[in-house]
């Protein structure tokens, strides 16, 4: 008969050899798998979606440039995220900036949690975002800013704009603790990019005989291909952003693709009232300025705010571009902040009013009126702005010391692809 002392050995050991063990006991096997395949989706989004998106829309001899910048920037970004980036966006309790405590992440260990998912697979679903949002900024450059001056504005750019309006709003510091309401990047990804996007097109300077001689996109037919991977990844991008699979993951995923219909159809028949005949490269870049504007929003909203806003962002996008482009002469070329900056801006501010129970949301915080949620994302989207215009402003500046910020006249005039890379994308006659 077993003595009560060996009973005590006994049964512990027994109990660890017939369940998980206890490091791994509140890893939830559906959220992680979740989170897996969602980061799988936004990588998706940039390498090939974004790259082929964008490719599409610039002249065929850059069209090797603007793959090579999209490429690049996942490699160099993914290492500037695990050496730096996600220690100062999710590390410590400060207001405005993490600490250094998960530098190289050193901290992250196998048995290392994050909610009901190992913090390794929450990192790498966080870097995915760091690695499009500056991705999205190559919209406002292409075809003759210079590839040294690329990388180092998105390294820095990533360290001192991107982390710490990260930490604001997702790793605990004062937007957070205002009540900021920003599911998956409406002001962390969309504002920032976009904003960025405008100060690089005014510090840069317009392409070479802007707007009368540039010509129209070269392939609709890549651009539509991108398109679509952008949106098939969206559903990572915004369901992926509740972190777990479940009932909100579910509602994200099911008005992001209802704004983005929305969008697309919208900005569809505006061309086709406008022009007579409604266009490809219309109709896809309404489908993405309907995704940026729920993407704020997605995990907050019901089926109405995911209708309402992806007419908002097909319409006002829209316009935005026309106001931009057309009135103001601003060369943003491939219309990042017109589309993600305005789109990302207008979902997050009415998600206050999208968010409450009279258009299926799930409800503000308790004893906060749509009004004060208001001021809330207002506050937000202004800080986050202006943080970023004046770093991005500053970085490029400082860059200008080192190499020049755009390619010399003749490499334009030629081609980026060529000059700077030593490949073309077409051969042929």
């Amino acid at each position: 008969m077993l003595s009560l002392l060996s009973l005590r050995w006994i049964l512990p050991l027994a109990l660890a050899l017939c369940t998980p063990s206890l490091a791994f006991a509140a890893v939830d096997s559906g959220d992680t798998a979740w989170i897996l395949t969602s980061t799988a989706l936004v990588l998706f989004m940039t390498l090939p979606g974004l790259a082929l998106f964008y490719a599409g829309l610039v002249q065929p001899k850059n069209v090797v440039s603007v793959l090579m910048h999209h490429f690049t920037l996942a490699c160099l970004l993914s290492l500037t995220w695990v050496v730096l980036g996600y220690s100062l966006a999710f590390s410590g309790t400060g207001a405005w900036i993490g600490d250094l405590n998960n530098v190289m992440m050193t901290g992250i260990g196998i048995d290392s949690l994050s909610g009901t998912i190992p913090e390794s697979v929450f990192a790498a679903f966080q870097m995915t975002f760091a690695i499009i949002t500056p991705a999205l900024i190559i919209g406002a450059y292409v075809e003759r800013m210079n590839f040294a001056a690329v990388l180092m504005f998105s390294v820095i750019w990533l360290v001192v704009v991107y982390a710490p309006v990260t930490h604001w709003v997702w790793g605990g510091g004062f937007m957070a603790a205002w009540g900021m309401m920003d599911f998956a990047g409406g002001i962390v990804v969309h504002t920032t990019a976009g904003t960025a996007a405008l100060v690089i097109a005014l510090v840069v300077g317009k392409r070479v005989n802007f707007p009368h001689a540039v010509q129209p996109p070269h392939s609709p037919i890549l651009t539509m291909i991108g398109a679509s991977m952008l949106w098939i990844g969206w559903f990572g991008f915004n369901g992926g952003s509740a972190l777990g699979a479940g009932q909100s993951a579910g509602m994200a995923l099911i008005v992001t693709h209802i704004a983005a219909s929305v969008g697309a159809l919208s900005w569809l028949f505006i061309e086709w009232f406008r022009f007579g005949r409604p266009s490809l490269v219309g109709i896809v870049t309404g489908m993405v300025a309907g995704l940026a504007t729920v993407t704020p929003a997605s995990g907050f909203i019901g089926i109405p705010g995911g209708i309402i806003l992806g007419l908002a962002g097909g319409i006002v996008c829209y316009l935005a571009v026309d106001v931009i482009r057309g009135k103001m002469k601003i060369d943003d070329s491939l219309d990042v902040f017109a589309v993600h900056g305005v789109g990302g801006i207008i979902g997050s501010l009415l998600v206050a009013f999208l968010a409450t129970d009279t258009f299926a949301g799930l409800g503000l915080a308790e004893g906060v009126s749509a009004g004060e949620q208001f001021m809330v994302q207002l506050g937000g989207v202004v800080i986050t702005a202006l943080w970023t215009a004046v770093f991005s402003y500053i970085i490029l500046k400082l860059i200008a010391l080192l190499v020049p910020l755009r390619v010399d006249r003749q490499t334009e005039i030629e081609g980026l692809d060529l000059a700077q890379h030593g490949e073309r994308g077409y051969h042929g006659n």
